[in-house]
């Protein structure tokens, strides 16, 4: 009758254990009726929050990664990166680095922005 009970209370504590477990989860945005541009959009955002200096400026791009013109902008957002970064996804390092995460408004821009094809 022991061996039940502690049968019994493992399973659901494993049960409850694995329930409570989940992958983040990246959550679609409805980007209809916007087409953010860089120049109007994400430039603003990125000019004050990522390519400045120590960050991922022209001059010393951290990690190598130069985000100060659009050209670099979208081709580091192509593989998915960046928005993982702003969104502080698991497996990737949470951006802006020591600082407030961006907000929900500008995290959707820039989500947009790349379904969109990253227009300039």
């Amino acid at each position: 009758m022991n061996n039940v009970k502690i049968f019994s209370t493992l399973s659901i504590s494993f049960l409850l254990l694995f329930a409570s477990c989940s992958k983040d989860e990246e959550t679609k945005v409805d980007c209809s009726g916007t087409t953010p541009t860089y120049t109007g959009d994400i430039a603003p955002i990125i000019n004050l929050t990522c390519a400045i200096s120590g960050c991922h400026s022209a001059i010393f791009p951290a990690d190598g990664l130069d985000l100060s013109n659009y050209v670099k902008v979208k081709s580091a957002s192509i593989n998915g990166k960046v928005l993982q970064s702003i969104k502080h996804l698991s497996g990737v390092e949470a951006m802006p680095q020591d600082a407030a995460k961006l907000s929900v408004d500008k995290i959707t821009k820039v989500e947009c922005w790349i379904q969109a094809g990253a227009p300039e």
